[in-house]
């Protein structure tokens, strides 16, 4: 499916489910920076707008209701998306609203959700950047090891910092990052090739390095 049908088909979809302001803010506030966001920096990374709710309601501390330019709520986690102006987001707030800005990222934070914040200027010009910072946030959550078997935390963090370097995960970067001896970085760097997380470059009949996988079936929700 074409971007403009996929991107026509979410809004009316969401529009035709909502009442009163909810679908009269989502009528208003998504305009041409929201949908850029979705044209050059989600589809390109993901072919699709699945679970992806366009100003989306949540509440503060108080109760006060609040509207994220997007939500994600894919079964694997909750995650909010910001397209912000300088305009709108920097230059013309004050301090009240910049406290209150941070505390409602932070309160969100602490009720599970991952707030992702992208600055328009960045969308627009330079959306390899927010591709690549998107990955890195979501990517390691949608992490699912194949046939029943298990992943510590450390192994996950292993994952995570792979997705996170553009030139491969060396047995190196592992033991400057957890502290481990070579001989631990490499056996650990191995088991996660044996689950399917990660896969080796080789060059001469060598290992350079070692990259996370993509594409396979059963890691992914």
């Amino acid at each position: 499916m074409e971007f403009e049908k996929a991107h026509h088909l979410l809004l009316d979809q969401h529009l035709s489910v909502r009442t009163g302001e909810g679908r009269g803010r989502l009528a208003r506030g998504h305009q041409y920076a929201e949908k850029l966001l979705l044209q050059n920096v989600w589809w390109p990374l993901f072919g699709n707008l699945d679970h992806l709710h366009p100003e989306y309601e949540v509440y503060d501390w108080n109760r006060k209701s609040q509207f994220l330019d997007f939500a994600f709520l894919p079964p694997y986690g909750k995650f909010g998306l910001e397209c912000d102006g300088y305009q709108s987001h920097v230059k013309d707030m004050d301090r009240e609203r910049f406290s209150y800005s941070l505390n409602r990222d932070t309160f969100l934070n602490g009720l599970g959700w991952r707030i992702i914040h992208f600055s328009f200027d960045d969308v627009q010009n330079r959306p390899e950047i927010c591709r690549m910072l998107l990955q890195m946030v979501i990517a390691p959550s949608m992490i699912r090891v194949p046939s029943g078997q298990s992943l510590s935390p450390q192994d996950r963090e292993i994952v995570k910092l792979a997705w996170s370097l553009d030139k491969g995960l060396r047995p190196k970067d592992v033991m400057l990052h957890y502290n481990l001896n070579f001989r631990t970085a490499r056996k650990q760097l191995q088991e996660l090739v044996g689950k399917g997380l990660l896969r080796p470059v080789m060059q001469n009949s060598y290992i350079c390095y070692y990259e996370p996988v993509e594409g396979v079936p059963d890691m992914f929700l």
